[in-house]
């Protein structure tokens, strides 16, 4: 009898059970929701993986302005070393002064890229744990994600980087989920992308149901380049797993939804969520992304569906990692059942 199923049996005892639920809400105890966003507070604006031009750096700070918010760029978010942005030192520099600086309102990155998982073991989490702020960003990012979220328990945002062109898809969420926190908010998929002929924008239901969980997840890649070590995805139980990737064939994919599964028990997961895997079509004749995910995942016994809209493409919808949400595969909806801010 594994511990899931020893608890649901404590729960049933009259004495016990109070324990048992205990243990099951203790995850939730610990959850930290940073400060609402509001107009005229001041983002730090950092580059924690591969740099950029000043170029898309301006596009941030116009981005920024558009919601109504200051900019400060880090001190090293413009530099460059190599496929990087500053040295490593540089660059985990930027992240404590983003969280430590009391000017500082939130933290949003400029873009993903590569080098995150190269400082993990530099970053003091306790400086983030001790200055709660909505931190921002998507693919690259991910690696911070999981590390923050599991380290301190701070809800943090899987939506789009700085550098972005936000449609007004993407803005609407941006702002219902970190200035409004609307909680219930049903989440449909984009009109645009429900338009996209290619079948990778196209929900598909792998295993059709409805499911309930804390959201935890991001980019496939980064989940399995930190598998093994100090910094990898742990426990999924109960919890929503979501799950994207850009530019892969499709054997990669296969490749790394078995390392992941080695890695973790997904069938221990309330449900798994994939969004729309952009660039990753299959030549003629070979098995498609479609075909690896039924094949990966079909016997889990779980929900599943793919096509959601978010992952590296335009009309992207906000995920704030660590709250509740609804998983619904027969309308293809993702509903944040709670506010990711206070």
């Amino acid at each position: 009898m594994n511990r899931r199923d020893l608890l649901k049996g404590l729960a049933a005892l009259p004495f016990l059970g109070s324990i048992a639920n205990a243990a099951h809400t203790s995850t939730a105890a610990k959850i930290v929701r940073p400060k609402r966003l509001r107009a005229g507070q001041t983002v730090a604006l950092i580059s924690p993986s591969s740099g950029l031009s000043m170029a898309d750096i301006n596009k941030a700070i116009d981005n920024m302005n558009s919601l109504g918010l200051k900019s400060k760029l880090g001190k090293y978010a413009d530099k460059t070393n190599g496929f990087l942005a500053g040295t490593d030192a540089q660059r985990v520099e930027d992240i404590h002064w983003a969280f430590t600086d009391p000017s500082i309102d939130a933290v949003w990155c400029l873009r993903g890229g590569y080098g995150l998982s190269r400082i993990l073991p530099q970053i003091d989490f306790a400086k983030i744990k001790g200055n709660p702020k909505p931190f921002i960003g998507y693919s690259d990012i991910t690696a911070l994600h999981v590390a923050i979220h599991q380290r301190t328990g701070l809800v943090t945002f899987h939506g789009p980087v700085a550098t972005s062109t936000f449609s007004d898809y993407a803005r609407d969420h941006v702002v219902k989920t970190l200035f409004s926190g609307t909680a219930p908010d049903r989440i449909e998929i984009s009109p645009n992308n429900a338009a996209n002929t290619n079948l990778l924008y196209k929900a598909q239901v792998i295993t059709p149901g409805k499911a309930r969980g804390r959201l935890i997840g991001g980019n496939l890649s980064l989940l399995t380049a930190v598998a093994g070590t100090p910094y990898a995805l742990k426990d999924v139980r109960g919890k929503i797993l979501f799950i994207e990737d850009v530019g892969e064939k499709p054997y990669r994919i296969d490749r790394m939804f078995v390392q992941l599964k080695q890695s973790v028990d997904l069938r221990s997961c309330a449900a798994i969520a994939l969004g729309i895997f952009a660039d990753c079509d299959a030549p003629e004749g070979s098995p498609t992304v479609i075909d690896v995910i039924k094949d990966q995942f079909s016997d889990l016994g779980i929900p599943v569906i793919c096509g959601l809209s978010f992952g590296h493409i335009r009309d992207q919808f906000t995920l704030p990692i660590g709250v509740e949400a609804e998983l619904e595969t027969a309308n293809a909806t993702m509903t944040l059942l709670e506010s990711g801010v206070s």
